[in-house]
């Protein structure tokens, strides 16, 4: 399991974006040489958690909980077969393209060691957008993303530090329960009754997922 790339995005206007923005970070290129990861800080008011990586829509992305945005290669090279055209590391708006990881298969709080320092924990699955639909350039694609269910993973940072493209990726620790990035996506767009499943994951659940949980507990019961 290694890290293939780590691709960072910088301001441009694009039409697809949201009209009070006006620009986006979403077309993310590979890059050489170290990268330095840290906890970015809250949400809304705090972007990347990589350095030199621009978020542009502080409501909806950035902040500790979607500090870093990773994708499998494998699940790219299926949407290339599918899409009929070739898709670059980064490609999906993604700061790390892996190769080798189960990355929406992961379970909610499994956390990864990416070279010598950085640790990260998986928190939960990206929900694709129209900035994302308008970047792919694919007519009905927050459908067809939705209905393939492999979202790559959202992560925050527990232990800062460097990182570049050949690093190694070990999964140090896996949690006890099966709430996986997939069935978190699942639960949260197409299948709601799954949502008080997601709660087993304890505090490593993305805030907004378990919001939505309890939520959906407090008005339907189990």
């Amino acid at each position: 399991m290694k890290l293939l790339s780590v691709n960072l995005g910088r301001a441009r206007p694009a039409p697809y974006t949201d009209p009070a923005v006006g620009v986006t970070g979403i077309d993310k290129r590979p890059v050489e040489g170290p990268v330095r990861v840290a906890a970015p800080g809250a949400k809304g008011v705090a972007g990347s958690g990589l350095a030199g990586d621009t978020v542009c829509d502080l409501r909806h992305h950035g902040g500790d909980d979607q500090a870093v945005y990773a994708m499998a290669r494998e699940d790219l090279d299926d949407w290339e077969r599918e899409l009929g055209r070739p898709l670059p590391n980064g490609g999906f708006g993604e700061n790390l393209t892996t190769g080798g990881v189960e990355v929406s298969g992961a379970l909610i709080g499994e956390r990864w060691r990416i070279g010598s320092s950085v640790l990260l924990e998986v928190t939960s699955g990206r929900i694709p957008c129209r900035t994302f639909q308008g970047h792919v350039g694919e007519q009905g694609w927050v459908r067809r993303f939705t209905l393939k269910g492999a979202p790559g993973a959202y992560l925050r940072v527990i232990e800062a530090g460097e990182i570049r493209a050949g690093d190694p990726v070990e999964v140090v620790e896996r949690p006890d329960h099966d709430v996986t990035v997939a069935l978190q996506f699942r639960a949260t767009t197409t299948e709601r009754e799954l949502l008080p499943r997601l709660l087993a994951a304890g505090s490593a659940l993305h805030p907004e997922a378990a919001r939505a949980a309890r939520t959906y507990l407090e008005k339907y019961g189990s």
